[in-house]
């Protein structure tokens, strides 16, 4: 019977290749079934060594995965069945069409033609090229062959998804996109592990997250105590005006973006209410006041900057 509790199981994983370079150090980790899950690191912090054991791509030293009822060392065929990856590398089949791609993908996991056929027609409706389904992938923008890597990571129709940098050179308009695609997937059931270097991308989707550097995961929380536990919160703030000066005070910390717009750092005590009270007895006009979504970066460089021996 499958563990409705843990959809994912890593207990004391590590990888030394034959160098005597640790790239994990005895990782502990637990993914919930359902969630939306954000595993974040700088290059080289052991992020896709991590994945390339969860893949069987990569060999692990020691330690235990365990994904649902399924032990890596025990039961790989299973533990594979239960997973879909999308690698950050373009790895197509680059004179294959995209409904040859899937029904071929499906195919390794025993699934008849007919039915993946009519998945892949669904997966490609979905994400926006059913129209490309008949054209070599060599033809396809960037943008087509991610969203088609997504639906061939999907074709079996696993229980987690893990995506490497999946918006990875796509435009604003085709990341929301994706990132809509991927809401509705998890809201009916797929557990989701996403690795960006788009912070703000983790901060829109992910509920949890991890932090790994240096082979070692630095913090595992909600996103939003994570978040909780900054000492600062940026605005920007844009006036009806332009700004003759900018105001003189230590309460905030103030950056001029243009005539018209500062970007403002206030303390944690402080809130939006604050900042536009501020403006506001000085008879300063304020038109907009936003968030920047930089939250989750500054929290990670500060937590990257206490692990720096």
């Amino acid at each position: 019977m499958v563990d409705k509790l843990y959809a994912l199981e890593i207990s004391a994983l590590r990888k030394k290749y034959a160098n005597n370079f640790e790239a994990l150090k005895e990782i502990n980790l637990k993914i919930r079934q359902g969630d939306f899950f954000a595993l974040l690191g700088p290059n080289g912090a052991g992020k896709s060594t991590l994945i390339g054991i969860l893949a069987s791509l990569v060999l692990k030293t020691s330690g235990k995965v365990k994904i649902f009822d399924a032990d890596i060392d025990k039961d790989l065929a299973r533990a594979k069945s239960y997973l879909g990856l999308v690698p950050q590398e373009f790895n197509l089949s680059q004179f294959e069409t995209p409904m040859q791609i899937l029904v071929n993908q499906a195919g390794y996991y025993g699934i008849p033609p007919k039915i993946a056929k009519t998945r892949a027609e669904k997966y490609l409706r979905n994400l926006g090229i059913f129209d490309k389904a008949n054209m070599q992938a060599r033809m396809l923008s960037g943008g087509m062959k991610r969203r088609l890597m997504i639906a061939r990571a999907l074709i079996h129709e696993p229980k987690i998804l893990i995506l490497d940098e999946p918006t990875a050179g796509v435009d604003i308009e085709l990341r929301k996109l994706i990132w809509n695609f991927l809401s509705s997937l998890n809201k009916n059931g797929t557990t989701i592990i996403l690795t960006t270097h788009y912070l703000e991308e983790a901060e829109n989707l992910c509920r949890n997250i991890a932090i790994i550097d240096k082979g070692e995961i630095i913090t595992n929380t909600s996103m939003r105590k994570l978040l909780g536990d900054l000492n600062e919160q940026t605005y920007i703030v844009e006036f009806r005006k332009p700004l003759t000066q900018i105001p003189n005070t230590k309460e905030f910390i103030f950056k001029s973006i243009d005539s018209t717009t500062l970007e403002v750092t206030v303390s944690r005590e402080q809130d939006m209410n604050t900042l536009f009270n501020f403006f506001s007895k000085r008879k300063i006009i304020v038109e907009n006041i936003r968030e920047k979504a930089n939250r989750l970066e500054q929290l990670f460089l500060n937590l990257t900057e206490k692990t720096v021996v």
